[in-house]
This record gives C-alpha cells, sequence and structure tokens, in this order.
C-alpha cells in the first residue's frame, strides 16, 4: 500500500522536541496522573485497584466501565454502540478501513486530519475535496456539498470542531449534512476528538453519531482530556458497523492496555473537573490570542469557535514552511506550517498549552515579525 507522507506527524516529529515553546500543541496542557487521581478523591484506592489486576488482555471490545463511561458523552448511544481503540487515529483508521473500497466515492471537508483524505485515497477510492474558505468562516457550503453528491457516494469525512480552524458545526448544519448524506445512502464520519473544547457552555457540540443512523462518532482521551498518552479512543455509533470493524480491529488491535482504559474511565467519569479546568485554559487563552491578532498588522484569521487550533494568514513573501523554520531558529517558538495541511500561505497555532508560555511565545513572534516585517518594507 503506498500512502502519501503524513505532513503534520512528521513536521511535529522533526521539530516539536528542539523548541523553547512548543506553540503547535494541540492538546489542552496534559495533566499528569497524580492530578487526574486527585481530581477523582482516589488517592486510597488507586494503587490497591492496580495490584489486583491481572495483565491479560482484558475484554477485547473494551471494558465495560470504559464504554459506559464513554457511552454517557453521547445523547443516544450505550454501551454496544462503543468499541475502544488506540487513540482517535486508531478509531479513524479502523473506520476507513472497514468501509472504504477501491472505486468508492469519497468527500472530505478539508482541511482536515490527513487521515480523512490519505487513507481513503491509498485504497484507491475516488476522494473529492470540499474546501472550507474563510470567507464562509471556514463552514462548509452545504450547496457545494450537495452539488458533489452522487448515488454511489460512500462517505463523506470531516471533523468537528474542526482541527486546524477551530470552527464549529453546529447542531443544526450537522443535521443537514446528514440529510444530505441520507439521499445516497452514504455514511458521515465524523472526527470529534476536539468535543468538550467549546468556547461557551458545556463545552459539548451535537454529535452525529445521535443525528443520523449511519453517523459515526470517534474520538480520544487526548484533547479535551489532556491524557494522549493513556493513547485510548473509540468509535461511536451503529452496533452492526462496529461488529464489522471488529474483524479488522483483531489484525491490528487485539485489546486496548487495560492500565489505559483504567485510567481513561476514571477520568470520564470524573470529567466536570477535567473540563473546568480544559476551559480556563482554552477560553482565557484564546481571548489572550484574540488580542495578540488585533494588535498585529501582519496576522489575520477566522476567530475559533471551539477547539485547541486557530489558522493564521500572515502578510510576509516567506513559504510557510521557511516562516516556521525561521522563528524557530530566530525565537525558540514553534507553529506548523500551512504546507504541513494543505493550506500554504497560513500556519497553525495551537493555543491551549500554560498561559504563560503562550504569553512569552507570542511576545517573541510578535519581535519576529516586526524584524521581518521591516526588512520586508526598507
Amino acid at each position: 500500500m503506498h500512502i502519501k507522507t503524513f505532513g503534520v506527524e512528521m513536521w511535529m516529529n522533526e521539530f516539536e522536541n528542539h523548541c523553547r515553546y512548543n506553540l503547535a500543541e494541540t492538546c489542552v496542557d496534559s495533566i499528569t496522573l497524580g492530578e487526574l487521581i486527585d481530581m477523582a478523591g482516589v488517592d486510597n484506592s488507586v494503587l490497591g485497584e492496580l495490584r489486583g489486576m491481572r495483565m491479560g488482555y482484558g475484554a477485547i471490545e473494551g471494558s465495560d466501565r470504559l464504554r459506559d463511561a464513554v457511552a454517557g458523552l453521547y445523547e443516544n448511544q450505550s454501551r454496544e454502540n462503543v468499541l475502544t481503540t488506540h487513540g482517535t487515529i486508531g478509531a479513524n483508521a479502523l473506520v476507513h478501513q472497514t468501509l472504504v473500497s477501491r472505486g468508492d466515492h469519497v468527500i472530505a471537508i478539508v482541511p482536515t486530519y490527513q487521515q480523512h483524505y490519505s487513507i481513503p485515497e491509498s485504497i484507491g477510492a475516488e476522494v473529492e475535496l470540499l474546501h472550507l474558505r474563510p470567507e464562509n468562516g471556514f463552514l462548509p457550503d452545504l450547496d457545494e456539498l450537495r452539488a458533489m453528491m452522487r448515488p454511489d457516494t460512500r462517505m463523506i469525512a470531516t471533523n468537528n470542531p474542526n482541527n486546524p480552524t477551530g470552527a464549529l458545526i453546529d447542531r443544526a448544519m450537522l443535521s443537514e449534512i446528514a440529510e444530505i448524506a441520507q439521499g445516497s445512502g452514504a455514511w458521515v464520519l465524523c472526527d470529534e476528538v476536539y468535543r468538550g473544547t467549546d468556547q461557551a457552555g458545556s463545552g459539548y457540540t451535537a454529535s452525529i453519531c445521535d443525528l443520523y443512523e449511519r453517523g459515526i462518532s470517534t474520538a480520544g482521551m487526548s484533547k479535551a482530556y489532556s491524557l494522549a498518552g493513556l493513547r485510548v479512543g473509540w468509535v461511536a455509533g451503529p452496533q452492526t458497523l462496529l461488529e464489522d470493524i471488529m474483524i479488522h480491529r483483531d489484525y491490528n488491535t487485539i485489546s486496548v492496555g487495560r492500565i489505559d482504559e483504567y485510567f481513561a474511565a476514571l477520568a470520564l467519569e470524573n470529567r466536570a473537573q477535567i473540563l473546568d479546568r480544559a476551559h480556563r485554559i482554552t477560553r482565557e487563552n484564546l481571548a489572550i490570542l484574540s488580542d495578540w491578532v488585533e494588535a498585529e498588522p501582519l496576522i489575520s484569521w477566522v476567530k475559533p469557535q471551539a477547539g485547541t487550533t486557530a489558522l493564521l494568514e500572515y502578510d510576509l513573501p516567506l513559504p510557510s514552511r521557511d516562516f516556521c523554520t525561521q522563528l524557530l531558529e530566530e525565537e525558540g517558538v514553534l507553529f506548523t506550517p500551512g504546507s504541513a495541511m494543505d493550506m500554504e500561505g497560513w500556519l497553525r497555532i495551537g493555543f491551549a498549552n500554560s498561559t504563560a508560555d503562550l504569553r512569552d511565545g507570542l511576545a517573541r513572534v510578535s519581535a519576529f515579525l516586526a524584524r521581518h516585517g521591516a526588512a520586508q518594507s526598507s
């Protein structure tokens, strides 16, 4: 199987361990296991439970405790509608491998996580891209989507909240997308790994699995829950689909680690405390970033409504990779170049790390912009 190089992951692998200020990070500032245990108030019981845990494979489809906790994140899902995976990345890969065949028509709404167009393309599907545009607030043009649909359209792949733009498809628009898909009997795969990070209210937007009988929601512990190191994700959707996914999952997963699932369940059972922390970080930091963008004449954007990332458009005669490598060399700040996401002329910033790092990092970016802007005008 030939597959394209994963642009964002290759960029991060190359540079994320060589920066002072990692403003390319997409997870809400990670927590320690000690912090999780404190939030859950179970300091006296955790070691005893772990000491008695037999290190077999555990429940192949995921522990009942974890699947019950995941089902509680949705309006209409039960344990039987949840299958655990190795991170959201594992969930996405399994869905594509299960549903997409050579020659299928797949619509990917981009920019998005590269899995959602490169994996079906590698399988031999005909992948058509629906491009999000800043003038639409980086929300999909549904008339354009309708025009792209065919009787043989197999899947619409998107993510919500969107990575990298932070745009948020609300319940009404998500329901319209489901209605459009239903006309062709197409599946809708919605990567919801950033769900829980909306800038208002509870932080939770609607899930496609609750709105459409062929809706598939994938998510995991990495972003809103600050526990990427657990490597736990899941697929939520129709039970018959999960049975088909299990056929593929038997070849590459068997089961998810029992200790990982234990701590993931503990986190979801105490998610209110974790999300309160996540909302404090993301909402305060986005306000800081917004003030910074308004003060920078060389930067423009569409302000995110959710998520942990934003796309910044810059006015300098530099390709985005050159911008980012020079910024790293001169100021120690890491961004992600738009070229890694097929969005040349833009930069992705992650704003959910520590507030102190965000402030210091942005000050250094301002120095970089002032220096290069002056050189451009001289």
